[in-house]
Protein backbone atom coordinates (compact mmCIF):
# COMPACT_ATOMS: atom_id res chain seq x y z
CA UNK A 1 0.00 0.00 0.00
CA UNK A 2 1.02 3.63 -0.47
CA UNK A 3 2.30 5.73 2.39
CA UNK A 4 0.13 8.69 3.32
CA UNK A 5 2.71 11.09 1.94
CA UNK A 6 2.36 9.58 -1.55
CA UNK A 7 -1.42 9.87 -1.83
CA UNK A 8 -2.20 11.81 -5.03
CA UNK A 9 -5.94 12.02 -4.29
CA UNK A 10 -5.57 14.26 -1.24
CA UNK A 11 -4.07 17.77 -1.14
CA UNK A 12 -0.63 18.18 0.48
CA UNK A 13 -2.07 19.83 3.59
CA UNK A 14 -4.38 16.85 4.23
CA UNK A 15 -1.53 14.39 3.66
CA UNK A 16 0.56 16.24 6.23
CA UNK A 17 -2.26 15.97 8.79
CA UNK A 18 -2.50 12.21 8.16
CA UNK A 19 1.27 11.77 8.45
CA UNK A 20 1.26 13.59 11.81
CA UNK A 21 -1.58 11.39 13.03
CA UNK A 22 0.17 8.19 11.89
CA UNK A 23 3.36 9.12 13.71
CA UNK A 24 1.41 9.75 16.92
CA UNK A 25 -1.22 7.00 16.91
CA UNK A 26 -0.19 4.49 14.25
CA UNK A 27 -1.72 3.57 10.91
CA UNK A 28 -4.98 5.14 9.75
CA UNK A 29 -7.09 3.98 6.85
CA UNK A 30 -8.58 6.53 4.49
CA UNK A 31 -11.41 5.55 2.15
CA UNK A 32 -12.01 7.55 -1.01
CA UNK A 33 -14.96 7.04 -3.39
CA UNK A 34 -14.08 5.11 -6.54
CA UNK A 35 -17.02 4.93 -8.94
CA UNK A 36 -19.75 2.96 -7.17
CA UNK A 37 -17.28 1.47 -4.69
CA UNK A 38 -14.40 2.48 -2.50
CA UNK A 39 -10.65 2.78 -2.71
CA UNK A 40 -8.51 2.36 0.38
CA UNK A 41 -5.38 4.49 0.56
CA UNK A 42 -2.94 5.36 3.30
CA UNK A 43 -2.70 2.04 5.17
CA UNK A 44 0.57 0.18 5.43
CA UNK A 45 -1.10 -3.27 5.37
CA UNK A 46 -3.84 -4.59 3.07
CA UNK A 47 -7.31 -4.06 4.50
CA UNK A 48 -10.08 -6.61 4.87
CA UNK A 49 -13.30 -5.81 3.05
CA UNK A 50 -14.04 -3.27 0.39
CA UNK A 51 -15.88 -0.53 2.31
CA UNK A 52 -15.50 1.49 5.52
CA UNK A 53 -16.23 -0.52 8.64
CA UNK A 54 -18.64 0.34 11.47
CA UNK A 55 -15.84 2.11 13.34
CA UNK A 56 -15.11 4.50 10.47
CA UNK A 57 -15.68 8.23 10.87
CA UNK A 58 -16.97 10.37 8.01
CA UNK A 59 -14.94 13.51 7.17
CA UNK A 60 -17.65 16.17 7.34
CA UNK A 61 -20.10 16.15 4.44
CA UNK A 62 -17.56 14.58 2.07
CA UNK A 63 -17.54 10.98 0.84
CA UNK A 64 -14.22 10.44 2.58
CA UNK A 65 -14.07 8.11 5.62
CA UNK A 66 -11.26 7.40 8.06
CA UNK A 67 -10.85 4.42 10.39
CA UNK A 68 -8.30 2.78 12.64
CA UNK A 69 -7.14 -0.83 12.38
CA UNK A 70 -9.03 -2.82 15.00
CA UNK A 71 -8.60 -3.10 17.86
CA UNK A 72 -7.77 0.49 18.84
CA UNK A 73 -7.62 2.09 22.30
CA UNK A 74 -10.25 4.65 23.32
CA UNK A 75 -7.67 7.42 23.12
CA UNK A 76 -6.98 6.60 19.46
CA UNK A 77 -10.71 6.50 18.63
CA UNK A 78 -11.17 9.93 20.21
CA UNK A 79 -8.20 11.17 18.22
CA UNK A 80 -9.75 9.70 15.07
CA UNK A 81 -12.84 11.86 15.51
CA UNK A 82 -10.60 14.87 16.01
CA UNK A 83 -8.67 13.85 12.88
CA UNK A 84 -11.92 13.80 10.88
CA UNK A 85 -12.73 17.35 11.97
CA UNK A 86 -9.21 18.50 11.13
CA UNK A 87 -9.38 16.85 7.71
CA UNK A 88 -12.74 18.50 7.05
CA UNK A 89 -11.31 21.94 7.84
CA UNK A 90 -8.13 21.23 5.88
CA UNK A 91 -10.07 20.15 2.80
CA UNK A 92 -12.39 23.14 3.09
CA UNK A 93 -9.46 25.55 3.41
CA UNK A 94 -7.74 23.89 0.47
CA UNK A 95 -10.84 24.38 -1.68
CA UNK A 96 -11.11 28.02 -0.58
CA UNK A 97 -7.48 28.58 -1.57
CA UNK A 98 -8.06 26.98 -4.99
CA UNK A 99 -11.20 29.08 -5.48
CA UNK A 100 -9.34 32.23 -4.48
CA UNK A 101 -6.50 31.35 -6.85
CA UNK A 102 -8.94 30.92 -9.72
CA UNK A 103 -10.56 34.26 -8.86
CA UNK A 104 -7.18 36.03 -8.75
CA UNK A 105 -6.23 34.54 -12.11
CA UNK A 106 -9.52 35.71 -13.64
CA UNK A 107 -9.16 39.22 -12.20
CA UNK A 108 -5.57 39.41 -13.42
CA UNK A 109 -6.71 38.53 -16.95
CA UNK A 110 -9.44 41.19 -16.75
CA UNK A 111 -7.05 43.93 -15.57
CA UNK A 112 -4.49 42.96 -18.18
CA UNK A 113 -7.12 43.07 -20.91
CA UNK A 114 -8.51 46.46 -19.80
CA UNK A 115 -4.98 47.86 -19.54
CA UNK A 116 -4.17 46.52 -23.01
CA UNK A 117 -7.32 48.10 -24.44
CA UNK A 118 -6.43 51.47 -22.89
CA UNK A 119 -3.03 51.30 -24.58
CA UNK A 120 -4.59 50.31 -27.91
CA UNK A 121 -7.12 53.14 -27.84
CA UNK A 122 -4.36 55.59 -26.91
CA UNK A 123 -1.89 54.51 -29.60
CA UNK A 124 -4.00 53.70 -32.69
CA UNK A 125 -5.75 56.56 -34.45
CA UNK A 126 -7.97 54.50 -36.78
CA UNK A 127 -11.09 53.19 -35.04
CA UNK A 128 -11.23 50.19 -37.38
CA UNK A 129 -7.60 49.21 -36.67
CA UNK A 130 -8.02 49.69 -32.93
CA UNK A 131 -11.30 47.73 -32.91
CA UNK A 132 -9.82 44.76 -34.76
CA UNK A 133 -6.91 44.64 -32.31
CA UNK A 134 -9.28 44.86 -29.33
CA UNK A 135 -11.61 42.17 -30.72
CA UNK A 136 -8.64 39.85 -31.24
CA UNK A 137 -7.74 40.33 -27.57
CA UNK A 138 -11.35 39.71 -26.50
CA UNK A 139 -11.72 36.48 -28.51
CA UNK A 140 -8.47 35.19 -27.05
CA UNK A 141 -9.40 35.91 -23.42
CA UNK A 142 -13.07 34.85 -23.59
CA UNK A 143 -12.54 31.92 -25.95
CA UNK A 144 -14.96 33.21 -28.59
CA UNK A 145 -14.78 31.96 -32.17
CA UNK A 146 -15.94 35.22 -33.75
CA UNK A 147 -16.29 38.83 -32.56
CA UNK A 148 -17.87 41.78 -34.34
CA UNK A 149 -18.27 45.49 -33.57
CA UNK A 150 -21.32 47.27 -35.02
CA UNK A 151 -21.39 51.07 -34.93
CA UNK A 152 -24.40 53.31 -35.46
CA UNK A 153 -24.20 55.59 -38.50
CA UNK A 154 -24.43 59.34 -38.05
CA UNK A 155 -28.06 59.37 -39.20
CA UNK A 156 -29.00 56.91 -36.44
CA UNK A 157 -30.90 54.64 -38.83
CA UNK A 158 -28.39 51.85 -39.47
CA UNK A 159 -25.64 49.87 -37.83
CA UNK A 160 -22.52 49.25 -39.91
CA UNK A 161 -19.90 46.56 -39.36
CA UNK A 162 -16.83 48.47 -38.12
CA UNK A 163 -14.59 45.48 -37.32
CA UNK A 164 -14.76 41.68 -37.28
CA UNK A 165 -12.38 38.93 -36.15
CA UNK A 166 -12.76 35.20 -36.61
CA UNK A 167 -14.34 34.50 -40.00
CA UNK A 168 -17.23 35.54 -42.15
CA UNK A 169 -20.70 36.41 -40.93
CA UNK A 170 -23.40 38.98 -41.46
CA UNK A 171 -21.94 42.01 -43.22
CA UNK A 172 -24.83 44.41 -42.79
CA UNK A 173 -25.85 47.08 -42.69
CA UNK A 174 -28.56 46.39 -40.10
CA UNK A 175 -31.55 48.66 -39.72
CA UNK A 176 -31.84 49.92 -36.16
CA UNK A 177 -35.60 49.26 -36.21
CA UNK A 178 -35.20 45.64 -37.42
CA UNK A 179 -37.42 43.68 -35.02
CA UNK A 180 -35.89 40.33 -35.99
CA UNK A 181 -32.22 41.26 -35.51
CA UNK A 182 -30.67 40.46 -32.14
CA UNK A 183 -28.00 43.12 -32.78
CA UNK A 184 -30.62 45.81 -33.44
CA UNK A 185 -32.63 44.64 -30.42
CA UNK A 186 -29.61 44.98 -28.12
CA UNK A 187 -28.87 48.43 -29.56
CA UNK A 188 -32.45 49.65 -29.05
CA UNK A 189 -32.95 48.12 -25.62
CA UNK A 190 -29.51 48.86 -24.21
CA UNK A 191 -29.41 45.45 -22.50
CA UNK A 192 -27.11 42.46 -23.11
CA UNK A 193 -28.43 39.24 -24.66
CA UNK A 194 -26.81 35.91 -23.83
CA UNK A 195 -27.72 32.58 -25.43
CA UNK A 196 -26.67 29.30 -23.92
CA UNK A 197 -26.67 25.77 -25.33
CA UNK A 198 -30.09 24.91 -26.72
CA UNK A 199 -31.26 28.53 -26.94
CA UNK A 200 -31.79 30.46 -30.15
CA UNK A 201 -32.82 33.82 -31.61
CA UNK A 202 -35.02 35.11 -33.21
CA UNK A 203 -38.41 34.04 -31.92
CA UNK A 204 -41.94 34.85 -32.89
CA UNK A 205 -42.71 36.02 -36.46
CA UNK A 206 -39.12 35.92 -37.76
CA UNK A 207 -39.02 32.50 -39.39
CA UNK A 208 -37.49 33.89 -42.57
CA UNK A 209 -34.46 35.26 -40.67
CA UNK A 210 -31.43 32.97 -40.10
CA UNK A 211 -31.45 31.96 -36.42
CA UNK A 212 -28.58 32.54 -34.00
CA UNK A 213 -27.96 29.44 -31.88
CA UNK A 214 -26.31 29.04 -28.42
CA UNK A 215 -22.90 30.32 -27.22
CA UNK A 216 -23.75 33.89 -28.23
CA UNK A 217 -23.21 37.13 -26.29
CA UNK A 218 -24.20 40.63 -27.37
CA UNK A 219 -23.70 43.82 -25.32
CA UNK A 220 -24.48 47.45 -26.17
CA UNK A 221 -21.65 49.94 -26.65
CA UNK A 222 -22.70 53.12 -24.85
CA UNK A 223 -21.40 56.63 -24.39
CA UNK A 224 -22.23 59.16 -21.68
CA UNK A 225 -21.67 62.77 -22.75
CA UNK A 226 -20.62 65.43 -20.26
CA UNK A 227 -24.19 66.73 -20.38
CA UNK A 228 -27.13 64.53 -21.20
CA UNK A 229 -28.15 60.91 -20.87
CA UNK A 230 -26.24 57.78 -21.80
CA UNK A 231 -26.91 56.64 -25.36
CA UNK A 232 -26.02 53.52 -27.34
CA UNK A 233 -23.48 54.01 -30.13
CA UNK A 234 -22.99 50.41 -31.17
CA UNK A 235 -23.01 46.70 -30.27
CA UNK A 236 -20.34 44.03 -29.67
CA UNK A 237 -21.23 40.43 -30.58
CA UNK A 238 -19.37 37.27 -29.59
CA UNK A 239 -20.36 34.13 -31.52
CA UNK A 240 -19.36 30.56 -30.65
CA UNK A 241 -17.13 29.26 -27.88
CA UNK A 242 -14.04 27.11 -28.12
CA UNK A 243 -15.27 25.21 -25.04
CA UNK A 244 -18.55 23.30 -24.92
CA UNK A 245 -20.16 25.70 -22.42
CA UNK A 246 -21.77 29.06 -23.02
CA UNK A 247 -20.84 32.54 -21.87
CA UNK A 248 -21.25 33.50 -18.20
CA UNK A 249 -22.43 36.48 -16.17
CA UNK A 250 -18.76 37.30 -15.54
CA UNK A 251 -18.20 37.44 -19.31
CA UNK A 252 -21.07 39.94 -19.58
CA UNK A 253 -19.48 42.13 -16.89
CA UNK A 254 -16.06 42.11 -18.54
CA UNK A 255 -17.37 42.67 -22.06
CA UNK A 256 -19.56 45.55 -20.79
CA UNK A 257 -16.48 47.20 -19.25
CA UNK A 258 -14.68 46.83 -22.56
CA UNK A 259 -17.71 48.21 -24.40
CA UNK A 260 -17.65 51.32 -22.17
CA UNK A 261 -14.07 52.07 -23.23
CA UNK A 262 -14.88 51.41 -26.87
CA UNK A 263 -17.98 53.63 -26.59
CA UNK A 264 -15.84 56.62 -25.66
CA UNK A 265 -13.50 55.76 -28.53
CA UNK A 266 -16.39 55.45 -31.00
CA UNK A 267 -17.79 58.82 -30.01
CA UNK A 268 -14.33 60.35 -29.98
CA UNK A 269 -13.70 59.09 -33.51
CA UNK A 270 -16.99 60.49 -34.75
CA UNK A 271 -16.43 63.93 -33.20
CA UNK A 272 -12.91 64.15 -34.61
CA UNK A 273 -14.22 63.29 -38.07
CA UNK A 274 -16.85 66.02 -37.82
CA UNK A 275 -14.36 68.64 -36.67
CA UNK A 276 -11.52 68.10 -39.18
CA UNK A 277 -12.50 71.26 -41.10
CA UNK A 278 -13.24 73.36 -37.97
CA UNK A 279 -10.30 73.89 -35.64
CA UNK A 280 -9.46 70.20 -35.26
CA UNK A 281 -6.80 70.60 -32.57
CA UNK A 282 -8.97 72.83 -30.36
CA UNK A 283 -11.90 70.45 -30.66
CA UNK A 284 -9.75 67.45 -29.72
CA UNK A 285 -8.56 69.25 -26.61
CA UNK A 286 -12.10 70.09 -25.56
CA UNK A 287 -13.27 66.53 -26.16
CA UNK A 288 -10.39 65.08 -24.16
CA UNK A 289 -11.23 67.46 -21.30
CA UNK A 290 -14.87 66.38 -21.29
CA UNK A 291 -14.06 62.69 -21.50
CA UNK A 292 -11.51 62.86 -18.70
CA UNK A 293 -13.86 64.67 -16.33
CA UNK A 294 -16.50 62.08 -17.18
CA UNK A 295 -14.21 59.38 -15.83
CA UNK A 296 -14.61 60.89 -12.37
CA UNK A 297 -17.46 59.36 -10.36
CA UNK A 298 -20.80 61.25 -10.36
CA UNK A 299 -21.28 62.42 -6.78
CA UNK A 300 -25.06 62.24 -6.97
CA UNK A 301 -24.90 58.45 -6.82
CA UNK A 302 -23.71 58.77 -3.20
CA UNK A 303 -26.67 60.88 -2.09
CA UNK A 304 -28.27 59.31 0.98
CA UNK A 305 -25.21 57.14 1.57
CA UNK A 306 -22.66 59.73 2.62
CA UNK A 307 -21.98 63.46 2.33
CA UNK A 308 -19.27 64.07 -0.22
CA UNK A 309 -18.11 66.99 -2.33
CA UNK A 310 -15.21 67.08 -4.77
CA UNK A 311 -13.80 69.19 -7.55
CA UNK A 312 -11.05 68.61 -10.10
CA UNK A 313 -9.76 71.50 -12.23
CA UNK A 314 -7.01 70.63 -14.76
CA UNK A 315 -4.39 73.29 -15.45
CA UNK A 316 -4.77 72.50 -19.16
CA UNK A 317 -7.61 70.86 -21.06
CA UNK A 318 -6.64 67.54 -19.48
CA UNK A 319 -4.55 66.74 -16.44
CA UNK A 320 -3.20 64.10 -14.10
CA UNK A 321 -5.31 64.69 -10.97
CA UNK A 322 -8.20 62.37 -10.18
CA UNK A 323 -10.37 61.00 -7.40
CA UNK A 324 -12.54 57.90 -7.01
CA UNK A 325 -15.19 56.74 -4.55
CA UNK A 326 -16.53 53.24 -3.97
CA UNK A 327 -19.56 52.01 -2.04
CA UNK A 328 -18.24 48.90 -0.29
CA UNK A 329 -19.90 45.98 1.50
CA UNK A 330 -20.62 46.40 5.18
CA UNK A 331 -21.68 50.03 4.88
CA UNK A 332 -18.13 51.21 4.17
CA UNK A 333 -16.82 53.85 1.78
CA UNK A 334 -13.61 53.80 -0.25
CA UNK A 335 -12.05 57.18 -1.12
CA UNK A 336 -9.08 57.65 -3.45
CA UNK A 337 -7.12 60.63 -4.73
CA UNK A 338 -4.14 60.65 -7.09
CA UNK A 339 -1.72 63.18 -8.53
CA UNK A 340 0.51 62.49 -11.55
CA UNK A 341 3.79 64.40 -11.52
CA UNK A 342 2.90 66.36 -14.66
CA UNK A 343 -0.18 67.61 -16.47
CA UNK A 344 -1.47 67.53 -20.00
CA UNK A 345 -2.05 64.48 -22.21
CA UNK A 346 0.79 62.36 -20.80
CA UNK A 347 -0.49 62.76 -17.25
CA UNK A 348 -4.07 62.20 -18.43
CA UNK A 349 -3.08 58.82 -19.89
CA UNK A 350 -1.50 57.73 -16.60
CA UNK A 351 -4.60 58.99 -14.79
CA UNK A 352 -6.93 56.93 -17.03
CA UNK A 353 -4.78 53.81 -16.71
CA UNK A 354 -4.69 54.16 -12.93
CA UNK A 355 -8.47 54.45 -12.66
CA UNK A 356 -8.91 51.37 -14.85
CA UNK A 357 -6.35 49.41 -12.83
CA UNK A 358 -7.86 50.17 -9.41
CA UNK A 359 -11.55 50.01 -10.31
CA UNK A 360 -11.93 46.22 -10.23
CA UNK A 361 -10.06 45.56 -7.00
CA UNK A 362 -11.29 48.58 -5.05
CA UNK A 363 -14.93 47.97 -5.99
CA UNK A 364 -14.52 44.31 -4.94
CA UNK A 365 -13.57 45.51 -1.45
CA UNK A 366 -9.88 44.57 -1.48
CA UNK A 367 -7.79 46.08 1.37
CA UNK A 368 -6.11 49.43 0.59
CA UNK A 369 -2.58 48.01 0.56
CA UNK A 370 -3.63 45.27 -1.89
CA UNK A 371 -5.30 47.83 -4.17
CA UNK A 372 -2.11 49.94 -4.28
CA UNK A 373 0.05 46.88 -4.86
CA UNK A 374 -1.98 45.71 -7.87
CA UNK A 375 -2.27 49.21 -9.29
CA UNK A 376 1.49 49.65 -9.06
CA UNK A 377 2.09 46.34 -10.84
CA UNK A 378 -0.21 47.47 -13.68
CA UNK A 379 1.40 50.91 -14.02
CA UNK A 380 5.10 50.46 -13.35
CA UNK A 381 6.15 49.90 -16.98
CA UNK A 382 4.22 52.93 -18.20
CA UNK A 383 5.61 55.13 -15.41
CA UNK A 384 9.17 54.07 -16.19
CA UNK A 385 8.66 54.71 -19.91
CA UNK A 386 7.20 58.20 -19.41
CA UNK A 387 9.56 59.01 -16.49
CA UNK A 388 6.59 60.17 -14.44
CA UNK A 389 5.63 59.35 -10.89
CA UNK A 390 2.29 59.21 -9.15
CA UNK A 391 1.18 59.85 -5.56
CA UNK A 392 -1.89 57.86 -4.54
CA UNK A 393 -3.96 57.75 -1.35
CA UNK A 394 -6.71 55.16 -0.79
CA UNK A 395 -8.69 54.98 2.44
CA UNK A 396 -11.65 52.86 3.53
CA UNK A 397 -13.96 54.46 6.08
CA UNK A 398 -15.81 52.01 8.32
CA UNK A 399 -18.22 54.06 10.49
CA UNK A 400 -19.54 50.97 12.26
CA UNK A 401 -16.03 50.04 13.47
CA UNK A 402 -15.11 53.69 14.04
CA UNK A 403 -11.95 53.73 11.96
CA UNK A 404 -10.41 54.62 8.63
CA UNK A 405 -7.90 52.18 7.12
CA UNK A 406 -5.62 53.62 4.48
CA UNK A 407 -2.58 53.08 2.30
CA UNK A 408 -0.70 56.16 1.13
CA UNK A 409 1.88 56.12 -1.67
CA UNK A 410 3.59 59.44 -1.03
CA UNK A 411 0.50 61.67 -1.02
CA UNK A 412 1.21 64.24 1.66
CA UNK A 413 -2.12 66.07 1.57
CA UNK A 414 -4.53 63.74 3.39
CA UNK A 415 -6.15 64.81 6.66
CA UNK A 416 -8.76 63.71 9.17
CA UNK A 417 -10.47 66.77 10.67
CA UNK A 418 -12.18 66.19 14.03
CA UNK A 419 -15.25 68.05 15.37
CA UNK A 420 -12.89 69.83 17.79
CA UNK A 421 -10.94 71.31 14.88
CA UNK A 422 -7.86 69.10 15.02
CA UNK A 423 -6.36 68.29 11.60
CA UNK A 424 -4.61 64.91 11.79
CA UNK A 425 -2.33 64.17 8.84
CA UNK A 426 -2.71 60.65 7.43
CA UNK A 427 0.96 60.08 6.80
CA UNK A 428 2.42 58.36 3.75
CA UNK A 429 2.95 54.64 4.30
CA UNK A 430 5.03 54.15 1.12
CA UNK A 431 6.84 56.08 -1.60
CA UNK A 432 5.09 57.35 -4.74
CA UNK A 433 4.60 55.04 -7.72
CA UNK A 434 7.46 55.26 -10.21
CA UNK A 435 10.14 56.30 -7.69
CA UNK A 436 11.21 52.81 -6.65
CA UNK A 437 9.89 49.43 -7.74
CA UNK A 438 8.62 48.11 -4.40
CA UNK A 439 6.49 44.99 -4.03
CA UNK A 440 4.94 45.44 -0.58
CA UNK A 441 2.56 48.20 0.47
CA UNK A 442 1.52 48.99 4.00
CA UNK A 443 -1.61 50.16 5.79
CA UNK A 444 -2.35 52.40 8.75
CA UNK A 445 -5.52 53.14 10.67
CA UNK A 446 -6.96 56.17 12.42
CA UNK A 447 -10.09 56.58 14.55
CA UNK A 448 -13.24 57.82 12.87
CA UNK A 449 -16.28 59.46 14.47
CA UNK A 450 -19.23 58.68 12.23
CA UNK A 451 -21.15 61.69 10.97
CA UNK A 452 -18.74 64.16 12.57
CA UNK A 453 -15.20 63.65 11.29
CA UNK A 454 -14.18 65.02 7.89
CA UNK A 455 -11.80 63.40 5.43
CA UNK A 456 -10.00 66.18 3.57
CA UNK A 457 -7.87 65.26 0.55
CA UNK A 458 -6.27 67.62 -1.96
CA UNK A 459 -3.41 67.88 -4.45
CA UNK A 460 -0.45 70.22 -4.26
CA UNK A 461 -1.76 72.30 -7.17
CA UNK A 462 -4.48 73.64 -4.86
CA UNK A 463 -2.05 74.64 -2.10
CA UNK A 464 0.38 76.13 -4.63
CA UNK A 465 -2.46 78.26 -6.06
CA UNK A 466 -2.63 80.15 -2.75
CA UNK A 467 0.62 81.87 -3.75
CA UNK A 468 2.16 81.56 -0.29
CA UNK A 469 4.46 78.56 -0.73
CA UNK A 470 3.65 74.89 -0.25
CA UNK A 471 3.51 74.69 3.55
CA UNK A 472 1.86 78.09 4.02
CA UNK A 473 -0.63 77.25 1.27
CA UNK A 474 -1.48 74.00 3.02
CA UNK A 475 -2.02 75.87 6.27
CA UNK A 476 -4.38 78.31 4.53
CA UNK A 477 -6.48 75.42 3.18
CA UNK A 478 -6.57 73.62 6.54
CA UNK A 479 -7.67 76.80 8.30
CA UNK A 480 -10.52 77.18 5.81
CA UNK A 481 -11.67 73.59 6.31
CA UNK A 482 -11.37 73.72 10.10
CA UNK A 483 -13.20 77.03 10.22
CA UNK A 484 -16.03 75.72 8.04
CA UNK A 485 -16.12 72.14 9.40
CA UNK A 486 -19.73 72.47 10.52
CA UNK A 487 -20.94 73.51 7.06
CA UNK A 488 -22.06 71.17 4.25
CA UNK A 489 -19.23 69.51 2.33
CA UNK A 490 -20.18 71.28 -0.91
CA UNK A 491 -19.88 74.67 0.78
CA UNK A 492 -16.44 73.74 2.16
CA UNK A 493 -15.18 72.84 -1.31
CA UNK A 494 -16.51 76.13 -2.69
CA UNK A 495 -14.46 77.97 -0.08
CA UNK A 496 -11.33 76.04 -1.10
CA UNK A 497 -11.72 77.04 -4.76
CA UNK A 498 -12.74 80.64 -4.07
CA UNK A 499 -10.63 83.24 -5.93
CA UNK A 500 -7.42 84.03 -4.06
CA UNK A 501 -7.12 87.66 -2.90
CA UNK A 502 -4.12 89.47 -4.37
CA UNK A 503 -2.60 89.73 -0.90
CA UNK A 504 -2.37 85.92 -0.73
CA UNK A 505 -0.98 85.32 -4.21
CA UNK A 506 -1.48 85.63 -7.91
CA UNK A 507 -4.29 83.08 -7.98
CA UNK A 508 -3.04 81.78 -11.35
CA UNK A 509 -2.88 77.96 -11.17
CA UNK A 510 0.22 76.33 -12.63
CA UNK A 511 -0.88 72.79 -11.85
CA UNK A 512 -4.04 70.69 -11.69
CA UNK A 513 -6.16 71.40 -8.61
CA UNK A 514 -8.29 68.78 -6.86
CA UNK A 515 -10.02 68.53 -3.47
CA UNK A 516 -12.31 65.93 -1.84
CA UNK A 517 -14.27 66.43 1.39
CA UNK A 518 -16.19 63.51 2.96
CA UNK A 519 -18.40 63.34 6.06
CA UNK A 520 -19.60 59.75 6.68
Amino acid sequence: MQSVSSLPALPPSAREVLEDFRREYGDVRVWLPAGEGWRLVGAREPADGDAPGPGAVQVGATRIWAELPAPAPDEARTALRFLARMLQRTLRHDEEIRSFSREVAERYEEITLLYSISEILGSIISLEDASETILAEVTSILGAQRAALWVCEADGAQLRLAAVVGGDGQQGPIAVNDACSVTASVFRGGRPVILGPGESWPRGDCDDVPAVHGAFLSVPVSYTPPEGETRAVGVINLVGRSSSGGFSAGDIKLLSAIASQIGAAVENNRLISESLSQERLVREMELAHDLQLKLLPPLEQFAGYCEVAARCVPAESVGGDFYQLFRLPGGRLGVMIGDVSSHGFGAALIMALTMSAVAIHASEGDPPAAVLHRAHRALIDELETTEMYLTLFYGVIDPAEGRITYANAGHGHAFRVTPAGEAQRLEATDRPFGIVDVDDYHESTAPWTAGQDLLFLFTDGLSDAQGAGEKAGERILLDRVVGARGEPAERIVERLFAPVPSSEGSGVPGDDRTAVVVRF
